[in-house]
């Protein structure tokens, strides 16, 4: 664990992560190659369905300044420039996507030992400014993401959250969607040595009277090779295996079914990761 509470976006990441992060129904492939130079290119295609979309992202990275700079399909060109550490535990982030000159965005982190605070305003005549601040320690922490529209003159967002974090376990607390929204999360560490951890998210929607309550779990069968399954209390279960066959290199095979409508055909997804 880290000294401090860390970012607003941490709070619940790590359930997120477990529950959510590497499944996938489509079709993805990404290569990175590195120049002479040390500029890394990254190269990724995503099939969905019958659309194909893909990317061709250029990383430099010059001491403490690293400059990114992606196109996409469409010919749009996101640019983004960091500087880490321009003051003790200080990150500035500069992005910018053009044609749409309107998306130049300057965002600021700043982690402390008691704090995590995180600003950005987009730079246009009438901005949204968005501020998030995390107080507290790497054990108990509390925070706030807060968006404020100039132009409108009215808050667009506005959620908190609270965190607690042991040796092995991680619960979280978060109202949302300016309090139409509670979820709850859990993340406990059955075994470090093969990665075996367990998880639940439970949400329920008070606008809607709606509940929505996801349980998943990972295992690490041999070094290389991790498995994943979630199943939420719609009926849907879903199934990972990934295999690190090079460092860096990963083979994911994802699958979803409908358990409460097994006639539907299972969708399926594949990933290939590729850097040398």
């Amino acid at each position: 664990m880290g000294k401090g509470p860390g970012l607003y976006s941490d709070i619940g990441k790590k359930t997120r992560d477990l529950l959510y992060r590497d499944y996938q129904t489509d079709h993805k492939f990404t290569i990175t190659t590195y120049s002479p130079t040390g500029v890394a290119i990254t190269s990724s295609g995503l099939k969905k369905g019958d659309l194909f979309l893909a990317d061709v992202n250029t990383q430099l990275k010059n001491k403490n300044i690293t400059t990114d700079i992606k196109v996409d399909t469409n010919s749009n060109l996101l640019a983004t420039v960091t500087v880490d550490e321009a003051a003790p535990g200080l990150k500035t982030i500069f992005s910018c996507r053009i044609p749409d000159q309107s998306s130049a965005k300057m965002e600021l982190q700043y982690l402390h030992d008691y704090a995590g605070i995180c600003t950005s305003v987009g730079l246009t005549a009438n901005p949204i400014v968005n501020f998030s601040g995390v107080l507290g320690t790497n054990v108990l922490a509390l925070g706030t993401d807060v968006s404020f529209d100039t132009k409108a003159g009215a808050i667009t967002k506005c959620n908190a959250g609270l965190s607690f974090t042991n040796a092995d376990l991680i619960t979280s607390l978060n109202l949302n969607n300016k309090g139409d929204s509670l979820s709850a999360s859990y993340y406990h560490i059955v075994s470090p040595l093969t990665s075996t951890a367990v998880g639940a998210e439970v949400t329920h929607i008070f606008s809607a009277s709606e509940n929505t309550i996801t349980v998943g779990t990972q295992h690490q069968l041999d070094p290389l090779t991790t498995v994943k399954a979630r199943v939420n209390n719609f009926g849907t279960a879903t199934a990972l295996i990934q295999h690190e066959w090079r460092p860096k290199s990963l083979f994911t095979i994802s699958g979803e079914v409908d358990t409460k409508a097994v006639d539907k055909s299972a969708k399926f997804g594949l990933a290939l990761a590729l850097k040398p």
